[in-house]
């Protein structure tokens, strides 16, 4: 049986990882088949728009996309393509894993095992209820949590943790301080949790929920949070763990799902065959576990720890002297 998949290639070194991801999922024969379509600059260039309709209607008829770093011109007039797709797709959880790997340069060598789950549609991301002032001096940002986006957010952090078997789910929140919008996601989130009695349930103040992700990682499984605490997090999370070279990201909703190296695009090495490849590879494995694939998801994670293991092939970012595209077959020879 196949499953036919959106792939958007991107800017810089979007298309070398995607190619080179794309091999190691041919060798997984994961019965993939590949729908491209163009996002970012190169859709700019090609079709006027830096997100052409025909790209929204793939994704919304095949359901999953995998998609390469994109660049949105800065200057105004220009909206995150991102954000975009993300509200267009309301693709409210935003799912973070960073997880220690072997010869990386890091911090924490081991013992690094957590997911962060991050609110991805409202909070202080709204678009809405921006202004400053005639004279300049003043600026204003409207932040909105809702009932209902935060009983979602924390739910699916419960049932990603019965799903995975991973024990404790932590709310970070700052509800000390900002009682309505803070507050409000802690409320809901302890009703949630009270519904999963089999998942130890902590919060956690978000400065300490920093500090203490620094000094003892290992006592986090799951961390969910509000988008813009979340944001942070997940960034401060894949500097644990060697940088965002290793930092897959999904973003779930309930109509569609877009997995993506959470990187930027790189434009200084597009071309030179230095990029690593392992963050779209990673979320090449979270696609899988979406697709019911987990024992293929398995065989990708593995295959990556080995080659970083035996140091064959990889990128200088980890140390070596490869190539993108030889990095991805040293993998694919282990999968």
């Amino acid at each position: 049986m196949t499953q036919t998949i959106t792939v958007i290639r991107g800017d810089g070194i979007g298309p070398e990882i995607m190619d080179a991801t794309l091999y190691v999922l041919d060798a997984l024969k994961a019965g993939l088949v590949y729908e491209e379509a163009d996002a970012g600059l190169v859709a700019l260039e090609k079709h006027g728009d830096l997100l052409p309709a025909q790209t929204l209607a793939s994704i919304k008829k095949n359901k999953v996309a995998l998609k390469s770093p994109l660049t949105t011109p800065v200057g105004e007039g220009f909206t995150s393509i991102n954000v975009t797709m993300r509200r267009h797709f309301d693709l409210y959880a935003n799912v973070r894993p960073a997880i220690s790997f072997p010869n990386t340069k890091s911090r924490f060598g081991t013992g690094v095992d957590l997911i962060t789950v991050r609110e991805n549609t409202e909070g202080a991301y709204l678009s809405e209820g921006q202004e400053v002032s005639a004279d300049g001096e003043t600026a204003i940002s409207m932040t909105r949590v809702t009932r209902k986006g935060s009983e979602r957010i924390v739910r699916y952090a419960f049932d990603l943790a019965r799903a995975t078997g991973r024990k404790k789910v932590t709310l970070v929140h700052k509800a000390n301080i900002i009682k309505s919008t803070s507050g409000l996601f802690l409320k809901v989130g302890r009703e949630v949790a009270a519904q999963y009695p089999d998942i130890e349930c902590n919060e956690m103040i978000v400065d300490n929920a920093c500090m203490q992700l620094v000094m003892r990682p290992e006592q986090f499984d799951i961390i969910v949070t509000t988008n813009l605490f979340g944001d942070i997090l997940s960034d401060l999370c894949a500097g644990l763990v060697g940088g965002l070279g290793l930092a897959p990201g999904a973003n779930i909703g309930t109509e569609a799902a877009i997995f993506e190296a959470v990187h930027g695009s790189a434009p200084d090495i597009a071309g030179q065959g230095k990029a690593n490849p392992c963050a779209l590879l990673l979320a090449a494995a979270q696609m899988l576990d979406h697709l019911g694939q987990p024992d293929n998801a398995t065989r990708l994670r593995k295959a990556i720890v080995a080659t970083l293991e035996a140091r064959d092939s990889v990128t200088p970012d980890l140390g070596g002297t490869g190539n993108t595209m030889g990095f991805a077959k040293a993998i694919a020879s282990r999968v």
